[in-house]
């Protein structure tokens, strides 16, 4: 299995449990950070962007002054992946 293959339900069920925050919707891992200002969210999404750029996986995303919104999904697997949670883990860890 590589980090691009799709993971079973089983799989998603078991990993989301380790997974702070994040949620299943469809076949994306969705968070919502609300932050305290749009510098603040502007500044997270900042870092998120390189952390996704270092992977070559970029989230789907939306920001409305200080809420950020994002859904992780592996496009060419059609669905969640192993490195959808590694991004996702790697999105904690800059919190």
């Amino acid at each position: 299995m590589t980090q691009r293959t799709r993971l079973s339900d089983t799989e998603i069920d078991h990993l989301l449990k380790k997974l702070v925050g994040w949620e299943r919707r469809a076949d994306t891992l969705y968070r919502k950070f609300v932050c305290k200002d749009f510098v603040d969210a502007f500044g997270l999404m900042t870092r998120i962007a390189l952390v996704a750029e270092s992977l070559n996986h970029h989230p789907n995303w939306s920001n409305v002054y200080r809420t950020v919104e994002i859904s992780l999904s592996t496009h060419d697997a059609g669905g969640i992946t192993h490195l959808d949670v590694e991004l996702a883990n790697k999105i904690n860890s800059l919190l």
